[in-house]
């Protein structure tokens, strides 16, 4: 599959509401849209998804630009691959930068993906028609979330995720369960724990949570399975998975009952699949993660959601629960709950590109 070029474009827009957690408040979101050409004219997307600061990962927006253009690019375009799987062995040499590896990966992928005439979930043995949505609610103001959580209701979202800290996990799960005693909850920490809470997050387990999602550190596997025995609620690890090494030493210590799959954090479509295939044998469910990201990213989180381990509702939301307009068509709605799976080729959705030159604030081309 040759291609002819590789284009980079800067994009910024203003979240609809600031998402609020306890180590960082965005306001405004910024990725990189990566675009592989073939000598046809046809077009994959991918999407870079770092945030501005290194609050969240290592990687920054500038971090992931520099290593696409100065290192990633130049070593594609100059090996002109034959299929997509040789990625891996061909950036082993450039360690990390997972984020920057993904963005490549998908947009590579959705062009072979329409090269061949098929939907890119297929490619990796999706069978489903429709996936399950979950949404975020997060906020630092109780009344705040209760206002999102009914608002959202509408749409029959089917998993609740509220971001906690130690100063305020009882009083809005205990407010959050008196009105919705029923609703699919979970609660997101961010790392906000240490073991020496153990007394204070057992008293968690009194809520019914689905899981308590990333309570100790951000790179911790070891001190979540000692946790995790003193927890009847399941653990999920997130940023803690970093790739199909750190998911393969969370099962065999047992630090978790659930593993969030991030796209985009583990390296792309095949360290994720590769994630996927180990739980699904293991029993292990996982969802897929979301990381405040624009349709493209969305349309790859759909197509990896179709795949059949995904069992629980992930963090793909409607793309009016952060913007006032996506860059793709149509835009992703929830509706009962559910997001349909398109089947046309490749990532399955068209580009808006009058509302993606609109928010594009910088943009290369590379041959």
């Amino acid at each position: 599959m040759k291609l002819s070029s590789i284009s980079l474009k800067l994009i910024k827009a203003p979240l609809k509401r600031p998402f609020k957690t306890h180590l960082e408040t965005v306001s405004d979101r910024e990725v990189i849209i990566v675009e592989a050409m073939d000598e046809d004219g046809l077009i994959g997307y991918g999407e870079a998804v770092p945030f501005t600061s290194p609050w969240y990962t290592e990687e920054t927006i500038k971090t992931c630009f520099h290593m696409l253009e100065d290192f990633l690019i130049p070593l594609t375009l100059a090996s002109q691959i034959s299929h997509p799987d040789e990625l891996p062995n061909l950036w082993s040499g450039i360690r990390r930068n997972a984020m920057a590896k993904s963005a490549l990966e998908q947009a590579i992928l959705d062009l072979y993906a329409k090269q061949k005439g098929f939907y890119l979930g297929r490619l990796f043995g999706g069978e489903r028609r429709e996936v399950a949505a979950g949404v975020v609610i997060a906020s630092n103001d109780i009344e705040d979330a209760m206002r999102q959580i009914e608002g959202f209701s509408d749409s029959g979202y089917q998993r609740y995720k509220i971001k906690i800290n130690p100063q305020n996990d009882l009083e809005f799960l205990a407010e959050i369960r008196r009105a919705y005693p029923d609703i699919p909850l979970m609660a997101d920490a961010n790392s906000a724990y240490t073991l020496d809470d153990i007394p204070h997050l057992q008293k968690l387990d009194d809520f019914k949570l689905m899981m308590i999602e990333q309570p100790l550190g951000h790179d911790d596997i070891v001190e979540h399975s000692f946790l995790q025995k003193q927890l009847q609620t399941p653990i999920c690890l997130d940023e803690s998975i970093n790739s199909f090494h750190d998911a393969k030493s969370a099962l065999s210590l047992q630090s978790c009952g659930v593993i969030n799959i991030k796209m985009a954090k583990v390296g792309g479509w095949m360290e994720a699949v590769r994630i996927h295939d180990l739980c699904l044998g293991n029993d292990v469910p996982v969802w897929c993660g979301g990381m405040i990201e624009f349709g493209i990213s969305r349309a790859h989180n759909i197509a990896l959601a179709s795949l059949k381990g995904f069992t629980i509702p992930g963090d793909i939301s409607s793309s009016s629960r952060y913007w006032d307009g996506d860059i793709i068509d149509p835009e992703v709605i929830v509706e009962n709950g559910m997001i349909q799976v398109p089947d046309k080729a490749g990532i399955g959705f068209a580009i808006n590109e009058k509302r993606l030159k609109e928010l594009t604030t910088y943009s290369k081309l590379y041959k």
